[in-house]
């Protein structure tokens, strides 16, 4: 009972200080140590048998492993961003489309680029880091709130392109070792899904801006913002040029490199940019060492929060939690859904929910007979819900260390689009599948 209390505090706590603007290498470390003292978990790895859970390793262990995975990617990523920041060729892109689409498609124009990036296989950090200048230069054009660029981030990245079927996103694979499935499980509900959620999520995206701007909100510039001025400019065509490399090699080396394609694709998108745009730049070197310490910033704040994951996961409370949650009784695909949502909730992983949950469901729910195609596209789009709350690794890097905004600001329409939208997406895909579309 006290492991239970120890481990729903220390998620709330951690939620509750993230929107207050608590640095998270403090705050996931505090929140950890606070769950394992109300569980009982020896905090030193001396105190423990070689192998056994403590705090310190197991909060190591989560905090080590994602820099181990993700640090070149969140490297490159950054410095992407910051080359076609610097070169201009983002302000160049960023006109071209307004332009062509106009100050009120500004947005539009934002979440379209997310989402062929994320479809294309290119990971979801790394697509806020390159599409970001972009952003910044549109919506300052447009004179729209800057705190309204991360959802406008996260709305074309994690919600109806994430989960959907074909995407490359991890989260659309994981359920087919589990299930025997392809990554195209259940494609006519998941389309059906796909069009509510950017038709819906886009138009409440627009409503929550206009009503800030009814209230008087509008662009702010800050000092570290990329300046506007009158100098030349790339050619808006060559300005593309580096995107449609970074998604051409990833989506070529996706399947035989897999996360690692992003690194070769991220180089060359680097290389690109330098090769199209070398005369158009302020500082390429200092562009670079911008990139690198902006980087550094975001897979330390994620890392933070994925160690008081590891720490999580040690605790009995959690094992209850899962078996709880996999346990519940009616329709296996309302059961799956709830299991996963909660578990990638808990954990603030949309993978790490499908991974915890999947070999516990799968078996029990295949032999009772469940469309493996439905249950595999139930599970994914409901992956996507409860793991963008406030300490999700993704939210915090969009939000804090790409955008510069806090928790407090720019979390509620990311959270409207990120957890609400494809909580309904959820609903949909069960009540479609339950009359046996797809199926």
């Amino acid at each position: 009972m006290l492991s239970m209390i120890g481990l729903i505090g220390g998620l709330a706590l951690l939620i509750y200080l993230t929107m207050k603007g608590m640095n998270l290498l403090v705050a996931g470390p505090l929140c950890a140590l606070f769950v394992a003292i109300l569980s009982g978990l020896p905090l030193f790895p001396q105190l423990v048998a070689e192998g056994d859970a403590n705090f310190v390793g197991n909060y190591m262990s989560g905090f080590s492993s994602f820099v181990t995975a993700w640090y070149l990617m969140f490297l490159l990523g950054a410095i992407f961003g910051k080359v076609m920041e610097d070169s201009g060729a983002a302000d160049s892109v960023s006109q071209w489309v307004v332009g062509k689409l106009g100050m009120k498609r500004a947005v539009l124009a934002i979440v379209i680029a997310c989402a062929v990036l994320t479809y294309g296989g290119v990971s979801l950090f790394v697509v806020a880091f390159s599409v970001y200048p972009m952003a910044i230069s549109l919506f300052r054009q447009a004179d729209l709130p800057r705190r309204f660029i991360p959802a406008a981030l996260a709305f074309g990245s994690v919600t109806f392109t994430m989960t959907s079927a074909g995407s490359p996103e991890i989260q659309n694979w994981i359920p087919i070792d589990y299930l025997g499935t392809t990554p195209y499980a259940g494609w006519e509900v998941s389309l059906i899904v796909a069009v509510f959620m950017m038709v819906f999520g886009y138009w409440w995206l627009k409503r929550m801006i206009s009503k800030a701007i009814a209230k008087g909100e509008k662009f702010e510039a800050r000092e570290n913002d990329p300046q506007a001025d009158d100098r030349a400019l790339p050619n808006p065509f060559l300005g593309l040029v580096p995107l449609i490399v970074v998604l051409l090699i990833s989506f070529f080396f996706h399947d035989s490199l897999k996360q690692s394609a992003l690194i070769i694709a991220l180089l060359g998108g680097v290389i690109a940019t330098y090769l199209l745009h070398r005369t158009y730049f302020k500082s390429f070197w200092s562009a670079v060492s911008e990139g690198t310490m902006g980087a550094l910033i975001a897979i330390g704040n994620t890392a933070a929060v994925v160690g008081f994951g590891g720490v999580a996961k040690a605790v009995p409370a959690f094992e209850v939690a899962v078996n709880t949650m996999t346990s519940i009784p009616g329709s296996p695909l309302i059961g799956g859904a709830i299991a996963v949502s909660v578990i990638a909730g808990m954990t603030g992983s949309a993978s790490g929910g499908q991974a915890i949950a999947l070999p516990v469901l799968a078996p029990h729910y295949m032999d009772m007979g469940v469309n493996p195609e439905a249950l595999h596209r139930v599970v994914a789009i409901s992956s996507g819900a409860l793991d963008s709350l406030p300490h999700n690794g993704y939210v915090v890097t969009t939000v804090r260390a790409i955008c510069g905004e806090s928790h407090k600001d720019a979390y509620l329409p990311v959270g409207a689009l990120t957890v609400i939208v494809p909580a309904i997406g959820v609903v949909i895909a069960i009540i479609l599948f339950s009359f046996g579309l797809g199926i």
